[in-house]
């Protein structure tokens, strides 16, 4: 445990060194908060105390964000040639790679933190559904595991951070939008599988407050597929 959370701490760090943490957390407060509360329907008029507006706009934003803070995890590692340096060490192939994930989501932490104001602004306009909001933040924190996992074993396949970043924005697509058009467009078995394999379905489903086993199977099926998958390439590379 120690090992992960020095792995994580470092990693943290590097993402604030590098400006990148915080051109993340400026770039998602002012998404979030223009589409919010000023564009489009205003949240002060549209006679709902929710923030499914807000909760929207961060499925979006982090969908394109978290590709961009994964793509160096490991690919970053391997074009520097430090990635075998850091193997060296009393670090196994699960410390790294949890480590790296880690630290990933806790910058998403971060970043949705100062959203919290909008909870305790829209409490103060009108009576609000508590657990519907917690679960909106569960949701997703939920998402962005499952799209970091994806990063992360891109990040390991490929060698160029731009290609680790394409082909996790590629995978992600289909859970975010292709899955969820075929289940439209097919009924029956089809169209069940394909609403069970799409992201917005479970997704949907959590932030509306109704917390189903079905979903954090779905949710952690993924994450743990992707650490593993990551894991064991890691583990090929040493061989």
């Amino acid at each position: 445990m120690k090992q992960i959370i020095h792995i994580a701490s470092r990693e943290l760090s590097t993402f604030f060194d590098s400006l990148t943490a915080y051109v993340l957390i400026i770039m998602f407060l002012g998404f979030s908060g223009f589409f919010t509360w000023i564009y489009g329907d205003d949240i002060f008029f549209i006679g709902e105390a929710n923030l499914n507006i807000f909760f929207t706009v961060a499925y979006w934003s982090l969908f394109i964000f978290i590709p961009a803070l994964t793509m160096r995890s490991i690919a970053g590692e391997l074009k520097a040639g430090t990635l075998e340096l850091l193997l060296t060490k009393p670090v196994s192939d699960w410390q790294l790679i949890f480590g790296k994930f880690l630290s990933t989501l806790l910058l998403i932490v971060i970043a949705l933190a100062p959203t919290v104001i909008y909870y305790f602004t829209l409490w103060a306009i009108g009576p609000v559904d508590h657990s519907a909001i917690l679960l909106g933040y569960v949701g997703l924190l939920l998402m962005s595991m499952v799209y970091i996992s994806i990063g992360l074993l891109t990040s390991c396949i490929a060698s160029n951070p731009i290609i680790a970043f394409l082909s996790a924005l590629s995978i992600g697509v289909f859970f975010h939008i292709i899955f969820d058009v075929l289940a439209s467009n097919f009924v029956g078995f089809l169209g069940g599988v394909f609403s069970y394999l799409s992201l917005s379905t479970h997704f949907q489903s959590i932030s509306k407050g109704v917390v189903d086993t079905k979903d954090l199977v779905y949710f952690f099926s993924i994450i743990f597929f992707c650490l593993f998958t990551s894991k064991m390439i890691l583990s090929n590379r040493n061989l």
